[in-house]
């Protein structure tokens, strides 16, 4: 490992005096009427504002990847995924700026994911809102999002994904990949072309793999369709999207497990004689005592998830200079988290039985944006209201060894309901800006937006909390500057203030995962998490590069913390609390280079220092005070240092690419004593391309390979949350080299 560090170091040294990479620069023009924020051609953006084109996303390394796996290119983001393509929602981590995923926003067209966390309770991932195919475009503002971005929790910056579009000519596409451990992914898609009624396609996709360790599958099967339509200089679009994904889990592991047991150990699935010999041996059943090697593998965890998310736009021109943006959205989810716990017996005496946490949620909402050009002014108003149903449950289910449940299917028939609520969340924003040129090279946007979220929640079975709270801020204003030296650089400044509401659910960090007199206790009191970022910056452009270099300064307070009494997979509440804040300083730089006719090379760097400013102090039941010293430490799962490097050739007929990812160490605990060392990992891909094959328009074959030395590293840190002190079991390891070819074929 120290050896690629040190092989790393003068490419870092290098991009530290360079600037930060620009893809966003080529935007198309949808793009740039989405995030410019100046009233004439030729102006920046105020902000840090950074895309990527379908072109990169099908550059990927293999057909199906998480579209955040390629966002995390840009600088300032860290992803990482337990699976070679990104997608097992359990182990998917997306920070950006040291803010974790749940503290960011995400949109598809326009429509609110939530904050993409396992388990979500407002949303739903990426990977399941669209087949990464069908993904055009996304913009990432790393520190101050859009005023008028639907999000309730982007204390940091927005990640916006757009689909394409129909084609405009008849035409179908189909797509084989096949891979390392079974991986099987099929996708269709057909595009009736554009005519009078406007123009739609549709597309399904199948994927199936293996897990890399253990036994069981991923499986995905999703459904997209699409129609747009222009009358006039109005556009309509609309889309419905499905997907119902089965994934069986690995086992959360600590450097303890991986040491003693290895990288290559996981749970006892299908074994589930196994499962109940180690229950009865090892954890204080029929007898015997309970030791902590109980936690070393259960019989198999998963996660079920169906989702139908649909949504319509209306982009109207009202008048001359006036425009208005209607979205209307809806979203159904059913989910079952499913883990067969070894601490509950089934009715029949097995000592094993299953635990499911279950979701429902339901919801529709609304966007609205008003522009209006006046007098050198361009005024932008924004409202998003938002009422979302999400029903949360604990529930057993019986095991027995003649009848153990699938863990690819909802079960049925629960023998125990520990608890059970209906959570309604009604969110309301507001949003009214201004951006003016001062002079023919200044630009100034200024504005405010104003949040309420409000969380009814109604206790139907058990003994923990109902009651209501509220989170609001009337004024967050936000405030941005640009200034064109010429007619390639530019330079840039803003600042914002932002706030995250509270979460509508039982688990996680939420004022309800305590008891009645615990919520009762701290309604009153608590304040929800916010943040003000400033960034400034400089971007310049020519025929041979595109760069830009950024400085950015956060300052988190309030932020929530749940303080978790015993194994934190043993589901026991959590006490919420206001523990103080985090400073946050950072330098993000890339350079983008055309070194040649169909070569390019891009290289961003990412330097951050990420410290807690408070101690945390806590009373027990008999009034005794302890503190938790981690003021001045280091933010967990926070890396000082992330280097990419990806040359690329694309001649039209041949392509390729191969990359770096370098990535410092990074805590798992809040004291700073339990870290996962750097790593670096290298992904290559590649193909050719052929026009008019037989009756094919066009054919191509890509060959991937991900984590190319066949590095043993830690993926994710803080799977099961973070501990004050010493290491636990939180990590999920990396998967080692895989391989992927991809055959498409376009009518």
């Amino acid at each position: 490992m120290r050896s690629a560090v040190h092989a790393l170091t003068p490419l870092a040294a290098l991009l530290g005096l360079a600037f930060t990479a620009l893809p966003a620069l080529a935007q198309t023009t949808e793009t740039q009427e989405l995030e410019r924020v100046t009233v004439s051609l030729g102006r920046g953006q105020i902000r840090s504002v950074q895309g990527l084109t379908k072109a990169d996303f099908e550059a990927a390394a293999a057909a199906g990847q998480s579209p955040l796996a390629t966002v995390s290119r840009l600088p300032g983001v860290n992803f990482q995924s337990a699976d070679p393509l990104g997608n097992y929602e359990w182990s998917t981590r997306f920070t950006v700026r040291a803010f974790s995923q749940n503290q960011l926003g995400f949109t598809l067209d326009g429509v609110p994911l939530g904050d993409m966390s396992y388990g979500n309770l407002n949303g739903l991932h990426i990977s399941r809102a669209i087949s990464s195919e069908n993904v055009a475009r996304a913009d990432l503002s790393q520190g101050t999002g859009s005023l008028d971005t639907p999000s309730s929790s982007n204390l940091g910056g927005t990640l916006q994904f757009y689909s394409s579009d129909p084609g405009r000519k008849f035409g179908a596409q189909l797509s084989q990949t096949l891979g390392s451990d079974g991986n099987r992914r099929s996708f269709v898609r057909l595009d009736s072309g554009a005519s009078e009624f406007g123009a739609v396609y549709a597309s399904y996709t199948h994927q199936q793999a293996d897990k890399w360790k253990g036994n069981g599958q991923q499986r995905q099967d999703q459904f997209n369709l699409k129609y747009v339509k222009d009358f006039g200089e109005n556009h309509l679009s609309a889309f419905v999207n499905t997907s119902n994904r089965r994934e069986i889990d690995y086992q959360d592991m600590s450097l303890e497990m991986i040491n003693r047991l290895g990288y290559d150990w996981d749970n006892f699935y299908p074994d589930f004689a196994a499962a109940v010999k180690a229950s009865n041996t090892l954890c204080g059943n029929n007898g015997s005592t309970y030791v902590a090697q109980c936690d070393d593998a259960y019989y198999a965890g998963s996660g079920l998830r169906k989702d139908t998310l649909a949504g319509a736009t209306l982009d109207a021109k009202l008048a001359d200079k006036l425009s208005l943006k209607t979205t209307v959205y809806h979203h159904k989810n059913d989910g079952r988290g499913l883990w067969f716990t070894p601490y509950t017996a089934s009715p029949d005496g097995t000592p094993v039985a299953l635990r499911t946490t279950e979701y429902a949620i339901r919801r529709n909402g609304l966007t609205a944006t008003l522009d209006y050009e006046i007098a050198g002014h361009q005024l932008r108003a924004s409202v998003w209201h938002e009422n979302n149903d999400f029903d949360q449950a604990r529930r057993f289910y019986a095991t027995s060894p003649s009848a153990v449940p699938s863990p690819y299917d909802f079960p049925t028939n629960p023998f125990f309901t520990q608890w059970q609520y209906a959570f309604n969340t009604k969110t309301d924003q507001f949003s009214l800006s201004d951006t003016v040129a001062l002079g023919r090279d200044l630009t100034l946007g200024l504005g405010f937006k104003s949040l309420r979220a409000k969380i009814d929640a109604e206790r139907q079975v058990g003994t923990g909390p109902a009651g209501s709270i509220t989170a609001k801020k009337g004024f967050l204003p936000q405030l941005g500057l640009n200034y064109q030296l010429s007619r390639s650089d530019e330079l840039f400044a803003s600042v914002s203030k932002n706030m995250r509401a509270y979460q509508g659910a039982a688990t996680g960090t939420t004022p309800f995962a305590t008891t009645q007199s615990g919520f009762d206790a701290i309604k009153g009191s608590l304040r929800p998490e916010t943040s003000t970022n400033f960034e400034a910056g400089w971007r310049t452009t020519s025929k041979l590069y595109e760069a830009a270099l950024t400085a950015y300064v956060v300052d988190f307070k309030d932020r929530l913390l749940g303080v978790t009494q015993g194994s934190g997979i043993q589901g026991n509440p959590t006490v919420l609390s206001n523990v103080g804040g985090v400073r946050t300083k950072g330098l993000e730089a890339a350079l983008s280079l055309r070194l040649m006719p169909g070569v390019s090379w891009y290289n961003s760097l990412s330097l951050s220092n990420s410290t807690y400013r408070d101690d945390v102090v806590s009373k027990d039941a008999n009034n005794q005070t302890t503190t938790i010293a981690i003021a001045g430490k280091h933010v967990v799962d926070a890396p000082d240092q992330m280097v990419k490097s990806i040359l690329s050739y694309d001649d039209g007929q041949w392509f390729g690419n191969i990359g770096a990812d370098y990535m410092s160490k990074r805590y798992y605990s809040y004291l700073n004593d339990a870290a996962v060392s750097a790593r670096t990992l290298f992904n290559v891909s590649g193909g050719l391309r052929a026009k008019s094959l037989g009756f094919l328009s066009e054919g191509s074959v890509q060959l991937g390979v991900t984590n190319l030395g066949n590095k043993k590293y830690i993926s994710t840190v803080g799977s099961n949350g973070f501990v004050n002190s010493g290491d636990s079991q939180t990590l999920l390891p990396g998967a080692p080299r895989q391989f992927f070819v991809t055959f498409t074929g376009k009518l």
